[in-house]
């Protein structure tokens, strides 16, 4: 080796670590242009390493070195000699053994990482691991450091090659993890296990074992770390175990409830640093999602509660963005809440929230409050029977003392707290979640509201307008109509902030503002927004312009309501709306030019929530051609803030676009093939928001180019009697068979279930002509979820055999019930040709009705069946009995809901069966009787069911009135009527009532006036439209019948301007 090109390489490396900055560019241009494009530098390098007598130069040259081994693919280190080659493998990790420096070994190791990824592939060095194995099995602890590095750099690197020698690895591990001098041993044989294991097959049934039998240890070596105060050995451990659990083998699954424990007693250990019990607290928070099948069948969510509650306690920091244990806790018992059964999480939090708050400790109050908070939504329906004795609670803490408790009660219940400067902010962020399910009940609040409301406007800070802005919004959502007095006053004030241009919390209150102004179009209607109409849509043109993902968002979101208030009126602005949407559909992402392995890496990390400290293998390039760039390099926080971001907009985008073609029907045709093609491409996209946005647009365009093409009606039944237009049928086989591929590779529940629904009522309004060929492609995504063996659903750590648990979260019923529409829609479009379906689904959905069911199951199992036999009509014959059978069962059912289901389905399956079920009736009749006794303020559940039982009788009359004991079952028949909520069931009431009055006009006569004032209220113009065009007609001709007998009633009734002539 040329000694004068080593001495001038190093020269320029002293240069290179100069602070003068002209130095340094002079240093880098001449190492670029004289010696890094030179396979001798990588010896000349190697040199340097072996003698520099400046730390800083050895570290640097390690670092160039690792960078022109990698260069091109290795090509640079392939062209050096082979002897030269040796020579380096050979002396290499012996140099790297007697570095006395920690820092610049860990640099030489990844070169002899580099170096092994080229020449283990090629069998040219088998010396490497014999190597590794006598260094660290060395009794020299510094030996054994390198040792285990080097070992875990090369894994991390290549695993080819050292596949087949798990085994032998494991074993070598077994004695490392026990190693009595070094942390640091320990800690990276941790770390490379957490690599080994990204390996293992799921098949490898002795490496499995293997494993698992090594996580007690790794765990330990995990809390050895906390007790040290190892802030990065901990954070590199915690890396680990979430890498564990995200793989799909059950490497943790005998030791969960262990390490669930574990990380509690960690994030509970106050002794501990902050940062590392927020680690711990994550690590269980991820443990709860991805193994909560181990979670729930353990019935480990009461002791964690317990552990949790504690931590809840603790102060929060004052900015909102910092993380702390306790909102850690927090999140944990939203995770609980949302992922497990609320059978195992409310009533231990329930307890235990009774417990917290009865302390004169106010610190215990404000955690059960934000406890109580956080559970709402994931146990909304399991908590609603219950809210009797949740609300005494939630007044006490209204009634607290204590500030901070008043505040955490802002979760659940606010007014009196709106003015208070202590709580402002959290009572108005409360109040907006608080309004938009307010609905029916909004009246009596809503001047109240708005009074303390508006002011707030005018005085409060800007971070306190904003969601004062949203809570308004909620308002107008909630009241639609009766927000009209309050509509121009609220705009006066709201114009200013949707000029503002600042960023940070005006951009914000701009962004809220703009969100407001769409609802309250909604709310009022076009004709009274239309002034305003032309200026806010010039105020979101702009925000489109100021470079903010945010506001462009807004701007999405305002257009989308503007379409869908002023339809077609909105389509001369198409030409200025849509090209952005496209555009930010394809807007390339952070870092998405910079290389495929850049995109891969974020969408991993994206996709998974991971935090900062986890490990992405990153590349860029620099300007040698060489891929490198260090993960210390990177912003991973900044990163995941602007993908998210992004991937939101994008989002917005894709959804915006489905709902401007049904708002502005044929004027959008001209952009249909352009956007379908981008929401296409949008179905594989790593972020599922996005995947869900894309999926609902592309079915919701299907169904409007439907809609336009003026189809016929079709004929249910497996024969397409009415093909699909020609356009229409090229724009379904471009859309469904991507939609259906996507299903395959789907992992996240909420598309999957958005999938089912948007398939459902594309099969509803297209028919069978939609589904085609892809008749068992569809069936099958419904067996699979209603079997609970959709991707989407598997559980790692669930025997293959193994039935899924019956209790599961709410939002899993979601996704079950989405099946069940799914299913309903073939049986819709299939007529009589669902028969032989029938069969395969009907014991897949009669197996959610059981006791031991949540009440979605339940009501969502039943209303299925009932939509099924309304579909394959006579063709349920042959089931009729299974299915009376169950549906008598879930007539005595608890729940209003699931009643008036079964009450539905009871009166389909007496209108379609071929079976004659009148021996039936009087235990039926006796079944229904008690549904009929409801007040008029019952909650809605049981109205609903008051209308579905009286047409299950009216269905009864209609098929066999001989068989029904009218004396006694028209009086509770006729005073249901008229029917106030399900108004489809007037259809079969009144088939009842125009039957009776043909064929036994006689029953009827006492019940005449109760009846005329049920026609005058059916008919009146004023409402809505009640009993169909043909009801209407049929009843009209009833009512001129019944003229021609008494004209007197029915002047009386005030029912003769429906009299032809009067």
């Amino acid at each position: 080796m040329d000694p004068n090109f080593v001495q001038g390489l190093h020269t320029l490396l002293v240069q290179s670590t100069s602070n003068d900055t002209n130095l340094l560019r002079a240093a880098t241009a001449r190492l670029k242009n004289e010696y890094y494009s030179n396979p001798a530098c990588i010896s000349a390098l190697a040199s340097i390493l072996a003698s520099s007598p400046e730390t800083a130069v050895r570290q640097l040259a390690a670092v160039e070195m690792r960078k022109r081994v990698t260069q091109n693919s290795g090509d640079l280190w392939t062209q050096l000699p082979q002897d030269e080659r040796q020579e380096i493998k050979a002396k290499l990790p012996q140099l790297i053994l007697a570095e006395k420096e920690k820092l610049v070994r860990h640099s030489a190791s990844r070169v002899v990482a580099s170096i092994a990824s080229i020449e283990i592939p090629l069998g040219s060095w088998s010396e490497l691991l014999p190597l590794l194995h006598q260094a660290c099995t060395s009794p020299e602890v510094t030996h054994r450091e390198v040792g285990i590095f080097i070992l875990f750099t090369v894994l991390e690197t290549i695993m080819e090659g050292f596949q087949e020698k798990l085994q032998n690895l494991f074993s070598l591990f077994t004695k490392l993890l026990d190693d009595p001098e070094s942390i640091e041993v320990r800690v990276t044989t941790v770390r490379a296990l957490g690599v080994v294991a990204q390996y293992i097959d799921t098949d490898d049934k002795n490496d499995i074992k293997s494993f698992q039998n090594l996580i007690p240890k790794m765990v330990l070596i995990l809390g050895q770390s906390l007790e040290a105060g190892n802030e990065a050995g901990a954070r590199q451990l915690f890396d680990v175990f979430e890498t564990l659990l995200i793989l799909e083998i059950p490497l943790l699954g005998p030791h969960i409830k262990d390490l669930a424990l574990f990380l509690l007693q960690c994030g509970g250990n106050r002794s501990f640093d902050s940062e590392l019990r927020v680690l711990a607290l994550n690590a269980l928070n991820w443990t709860i999602q991805y193994k909560k099948s181990k979670i729930q069948s353990q019935n480990l969510a009461g002791i964690i509660l317990e552990g949790l509650l504690p931590i809840t306690t603790e102060p929060e920091p004052e900015d909102s963005d910092e993380d702390a244990p306790c909102r850690s806790a927090l999140r944990i018992v939203d995770g609980l809440a949302t992922n497990l059964p609320p059978t195992q999480v409310f009533p231990a939090l329930r307890a235990l929230i009774q417990q917290y708050f009865s302390s004169p400790d106010a610190s215990n109050r404000r955690g059960a409050m934000l406890s109580l908070g956080v559970a709402v939504e994931g146990c909304s329906e399991y908590m609603t029977p219950l809210m009797d004795h949740v609300w005494p609670i939630i007044e006490a803490g209204l009634r607290d003392p204590d500030p901070s408790v008043r505040k955490a009660t802002c979760v659940a219940a606010i007014m009196t707290l709106v003015h208070d400067p202590a709580t402002q902010r959290s009572a108005c962020t409360a109040l907006d979640a608080l309004l938009e399910i307010l609905q029916d009940v909004i009246d009596q609040y809503l001047g109240l509201i708005m009074e303390q409301l508006a002011s707030l406007l005018d005085t409060a800070p800007i971070a306190v307008k904003a969601v004062v802005t949203g809570a308004i919004g909620s308002a107008a959502h909630a009241s639609k109509g009766k927000f009209l007095p309050y509509f121009q006053p609220t705009m006066n004030k709201l114009q200013h902030f949707l000029v503002l241009t600042g960023e940070g919390e005006e951009s914000e209150l701009r962004g809220i503002a703009m969100d407001a102004v769409g609802t309250f179009a909604e709310a009022v209607g076009a004709d009274v927004f239309r002034p305003y109409f032309a200026d806010m849509m010039k105020q979101s043109f702009q925000g489109l312009e100021m470079g903010s993902p945010r506001l462009r968002e807004c701007s999405f979101l305002f257009f989308s309501v503007m379409a869908r208030v002023f339809e077609e009126e909105f389509a001369p602005y198409l030409p200025n709306v849509v090209p952005p949407l496209l555009a930010s559909c394809k807007q390339a992402e952070h870092g998405e030019e910079e290389g495929t392995a850049y995109s891969v890496a974020f969408a991993a990390a994206f996709a998974s929530g991971s935090s900062a400290s986890t490990a992405i293998a990153v590349s860029d390039a620099d300007a040698n051609g060489s891929i490198e760039a260090d993960i210390e390099d990177l912003d991973v926080d900044k990163m995941l803030e602007v993908n998210s971001a992004i991937a939101v907009e994008k989002e917005i985008a894709a959804d915006t676009i489905g709902s401007l073609f049904p708002a502005t029907r044929n004027h959008f045709l001209p952009y249909v093939e352009s956007c379908v093609l981008e929401l296409v491409s949008l179905l594989s996209h790593y972020y599922e928001g996005i995947r869900k946005s894309a999926a609902d647009s592309l079915l919701e365009i299907v169904r409007t180019f439907y809609e336009l093409s003026d189809p016929p009606e079709w004929q249910p039944g497996a024969a397409v009697a009415t093909p699909l237009e020609q356009n229409l049928k090229e724009l379904v086989g471009h859309v469904l068979p991507p939609l259906l591929e996507m299903y395959e590779t789907e992992d996240n529940k909420q598309v999957v279930a958005a999938l089912c629904v948007g398939l459902a009522e594309t099969i509803n309004k297209l028919g069978f002509a939609f589904v085609g060929d892809s008749l068992e492609i569809i069936c099958n995504i419904a067996v699979q979820v209603l079997e609970q063996k959709a991707l989407c659903q598997q559980d790692p750590d669930q025997d293959e055999n193994e039935e899924a648990p019956e209790d599961q979260a709410e939002y899993d019923s979601v996704l079950i019930s989405s099946a069940g529409d799914l299913v309903s829609s073939l049986a819709n479009a299939l007529g009589t040709d669902f028969a032989q379906l029938f069969s395969t689904f009907f014991p897949l959905i009669s197996k959610y009705y059981k006791k031991s069911r949540s009440l979605s199951d339940r009501s969502s199992a039943i209303g299925c069946l009932a939509e099924i036999i309304a579909g394959m009509k006579s063709a349920v014959t042959p089931s009729t009995e299974p299915l009376m059978e169950l549906f008598y069962k879930a007539l005595s059912d608890p729940e209003a809901e699931v009643q008036s289901n079964a009450c539905f389905a009871v009166g389909l399956l007496i209108e379609h069966s071929g079976v004659d079920l009148s021996p039936q009736y009087l235990p039926l009749l006796a079944a229904l009787r008690p549904v009929f006794d409801v007040s008029p303020d019952a909650p809605t559940a049981r109205l609903n069911a008051k209308d579905n039982a009286a047409g299950a009788v009216a269905r009864m009359i209609v098929r066999n009135s001989t068989a029904v004991p009218l004396d006694q079952v028209l009086p509770v028949f006729i005073g249901a009527l008229p029917l106030k909520n399900d108004y489809l069931e007037n259809r079969p009431v009144f088939r009842a009532l125009f039957h009776l009055f043909r064929n036994q006009p006689q029953t009827l006569g006492p019940y005449l006036d109760r009846l005329l004032a049920v026609f005058a209220h059916v008919l009146d113009p004023a409402g809505p439209d009640q009993i169909g065009e043909e009801g209407r007609a049929e009843l009209i001709q009833l009512i001129g019948f019944l003229n021609s007998q008494d004209p007197g009633k029915i002047q009386a009734a005030g029912l003769n301007v429906f009299v032809t002539g009067a």
